[in-house]
């Protein structure tokens, strides 16, 4: 994998919110999303994709599963191939099932991960230079396990690391910056996961700005925190904003709603 893969894209895709939205997971309670509200969110962020010169494919509703629109959990695009995820909640098991045609149409190697293992794609963060997974709720060891078989043959060094309690999945609390800089929480970067790379830090009280995507030449990140944004900008990186009140609801952000990949 070349340094810039792991942030340069030519494909990406997104769902679109169902209905049934309403219905989604979430560790806290801060209220109903907003079905119409999420949808102009949503095509704000396709826009903002698309913007970057990519290609993407917008996949319909699947009202069946309420937390469709996260599509990073279902699986790992990587240049040698797609790696299909099972999922750690079980309301969440048919969306990797949903998501296998349109990956096995892109690419001519796909693999599947089987029970008992679980993992989420919002606990993997391929960087220049490895692939961190984190473990939580959703992502046990033996998921680690054999994700690392497949990565393994293809070059990929992957190191497992701890997910901050209380903190729903690793990217939560991290996001690529470039091939080795990483915006962080302050609580991640203290458990010394990051040695070795080059830090920003979110601003306090903007924890929740941590959730960011990279993609090109644009860092796409959620509004309303001016200064986690000002330091970006500080650094050198063009920044878009997004709204992202409604998937914030249901503990979503920026990378949950993409899939990035360049195809084999």
């Amino acid at each position: 994998m070349t340094t810039d893969a792991s942030f340069r894209f030519t494909h990406a895709i997104t769902r679109r919110p169902a209905a049934s939205i309403t219905h989604g997971l979430r560790a806290i309670d801060t209220g109903t999303p907003d079905l119409a509200t999420m949808q102009a969110h949503h095509a704000a962020y396709t826009a903002a994709l698309r913007a970057t010169g990519a290609t993407v494919i917008e996949l319909a509703p699947l009202d069946p599963y309420p937390d469709s629109l996260f599509v990073e959990d279902t699986a790992l695009c990587l240049p040698q191939g797609a790696i299909l995820m099972r999922p750690g909640a079980p309301t969440r098991l048919g969306e990797a099932a949903a998501m296998e045609p349109h990956l096995r149409a892109i690419y001519s190697t796909v693999h599947v991960i089987e029970a008992p293992a679980t993992i989420e794609g919002g606990d993997i963060l391929v960087t220049g230079r490895e692939i961190l997974v984190g473990t939580s709720a959703r992502t046990n060891d033996a998921g680690i396990a054999a994700l690392n078989a497949i990565t393994a043959r293809w070059g990929y060094s992957l190191r497992r690391v701890q997910t901050p309690p209380g903190v729903l999945h690793f990217k939560t609390d991290c996001a690529l910056l470039d091939a080795t800089t990483i915006l962080s929480t302050e609580r991640l970067a203290a458990s010394g996961c990051f040695a070795g790379y080059d830090l920003i830090h979110t601003a306090p009280g903007e924890e929740a700005a941590a959730n960011v995507i990279r993609f090109n030449d644009t860092v796409l990140m959620p509004a309303g925190f001016p200064a986690t944004k000002d330091r970006l900008t500080a650094a050198g990186y063009q920044v878009t904003e997004i709204p992202n009140t409604e998937c914030a609801k249901l503990d979503g952000g920026m990378s949950c709603l993409s899939l990035r990949f360049t195809p084999s």
